[in-house]
């Protein structure tokens, strides 16, 4: 793995990190390069690092000192795409590893996970038990799940037959599977707002910026991960967890991760932080970033060993 500086500013730090494979993965970079505490923003499916911003912009409020990275997992944003066959958990969890080796090779790591990405978290977890508690001090589940994906919410759909036809639509012609999509995107963008955001008014910067990572998504992207989700498992990853602060964060309203599936979670990891955000989706960062923030300031205080009045956080009502 390597890493290639491309933009240094005192904003924000861009950079390219190779994974061992020899996809190149975009990441950007926040705060103080010698910070006590480095934050790992993961995030979710058909998403790139920018739906972050919000919740990433308050987090650096609330929390001055904090270290921010971020990064687009492959085939996702500016990141590049790969074989089809390795769009997959357990290579994202491998991915992860990669970024953190490169960019966070000592010091202490909180990460952070959104959907996929919280996804992302548990199996590294699980692949690098080891590191919990040590390595990694804290752990953030948003609108995710350990398992059952399939079984509940809009994830029923992953078990339709449609899917399977589409996957092998993709393989077969992925150019006008994917100018296919595009005008799919603009037909059934009331559906993808219903799922992410429920019937609730959100800022119409957020369905902007949502609807844009969605259609800039290369459809092979999409369509193969979807078979990762029916799969996916990390149920016992969560036990590890019970080692180091630990929140559990969803919205009421989430469609697509339930919250019992969150309440599940939370029930398995001892002493972990429970945050439901009354009203918000499955796309709650966006819809609630200061919120999000709040509750991630929060996690870091207690990874980070200190009190919460000696820490330089300032709780947004």
């Amino acid at each position: 793995m390597s890493i290639t500086s491309t933009i240094a500013t005192s904003a924000e730090r861009r950079a390219t990190v190779s994974t061992e494979d020899g996809v190149a993965l975009a990441v950007r970079e926040y705060g103080p390069r010698n910070a006590e505490l480095t934050v790992v923003l993961l995030h979710g499916h058909c998403l790139r690092s920018e739906s972050w911003t919000y919740a990433r912009d308050a987090l650096l409020r609330q929390y001055a000192g904090a270290r921010v990275v971020c990064y687009d997992h492959r085939g996702h944003g500016d990141s590049a795409t790969a074989a089809r066959q390795t769009y997959n958990l357990a290579q994202l969890g491998r991915d992860l590893r990669d970024v953190l080796d490169t960019v966070a090779p000592t010091g202490p790591v909180v990460l952070v996970g959104h959907s996929m990405g919280g996804m992302t978290a548990l199996t590294y977890a699980s692949q690098n038990p080891h590191e919990i508690g040590t390595r990694i001090v804290g752990v953030a589940l948003i609108a995710t799940a350990a398992s059952g994906l399939a079984d509940a919410g809009f994830g029923r759909l992953l078990r339709n037959p449609v899917v399977s036809v589409l996957q092998a639509a993709v393989r077969r012609a992925p150019n006008v599977m994917h100018h296919a999509k595009l005008m799919g995107c603009k037909v059934f963008a009331p559906i993808i707002r219903t799922a992410e955001f429920g019937d609730r008014k959100v800022s119409a910067r957020a369905l902007t910026l949502a609807n844009a990572m969605h259609n800039e998504t290369p459809i092979v992207t999409m369509a193969s991960f979807l078979s990762a989700f029916v799969v996916y498992d990390q149920t016992d990853a969560l036990a590890v967890l019970s080692k180091i602060p630990t929140l559990v964060l969803c919205g009421s309203a989430d469609l697509m991760t339930p919250p019992s599936q969150s309440v599940a979670m939370a029930a398995a990891v001892e002493s972990s932080d429970f945050v439901m955000v009354e009203g918000a989706g499955h796309s709650v960062i966006l819809e609630q970033p200061s919120r999000v923030a709040e509750a991630i300031a929060r996690l870091m205080t207690r990874a980070g060993g200190r009190r919460a009045e000696d820490a330089p956080v300032t709780l947004v009502a």
